[in-house]
């Protein structure tokens, strides 16, 4: 019986992958933490740092996995909302990712118009999901439009919080691209 052996990947290629994973690893537990600790309403990096992903890692797919775990894992310690909430606030958490993917080519323009056009998809679906589920406001148009009224003031705030943090990811991100690579010196 011949056995068919698989070619092994280059060292680039696991070098890549360890790196997306690095960074994977330190955005989530960034998020988390920023989640857990006191902040400013409506303002947190998840959506930033899951567009961030999308942009950058070498293997896009992965930037799903940043604000998807990172609230899961900060949830653990929050107060839980009810499971239909939080399933639209997951998945509305997940779209800054993929317009981060296709925020891949291009100058900064269409990584503000991802940022923005998913802080307004973030407002309007988790808001709309607690209209319609948490028994808060009637199930009228009224009430709809009283749900989105009462959450107004967190939406410049979670705009601008969003624009803060993509500001901050990929400036970090061009930082350290161009920081100084410590070499040795010969003895």
């Amino acid at each position: 019986m011949i056995t068919k052996v698989r070619p092994m990947q280059s060292t680039k290629t696991r070098s890549d992958i360890w790196m997306d994973l690095i960074l994977v690893t330190f955005l989530i537990g960034f998020d988390a933490i920023a989640r857990i600790l006191p902040h400013v309403a409506g303002v947190w990096p998840v959506a930033a740092s899951a567009l961030f992903a999308g942009r950058v890692l070498r293997h896009p797919a992965l930037a799903v996995v940043v604000p998807a775990t990172a609230i899961a894992l900060s949830d653990l310690a929050l107060a839980a909302d009810d499971w239909r909430v939080s399933l639209v606030v997951y998945a509305a958490a997940t779209v800054p990712a993929f317009a981060g993917m296709l925020a891949r080519k291009g100058g900064i323009a269409p990584v503000i118009i991802g940022c923005v056009a998913s802080s307004l998809l973030f407002f309007l679906a988790t808001n709309f999901a607690v209209w319609i589920f948490s028994g808060i406001y009637p199930a009228t148009l009224n009430g709809l439009a009283q749900c989105y009224i009462a959450a107004l003031p967190f939406l410049d705030r979670t705009i601008l919080g969003d624009l803060f943090w993509v500001a901050a990811f990929f400036g970090g991100g061009w930082l350290v691209q161009r920081a100084p690579v410590p070499t040795r010196r010969p003895q």
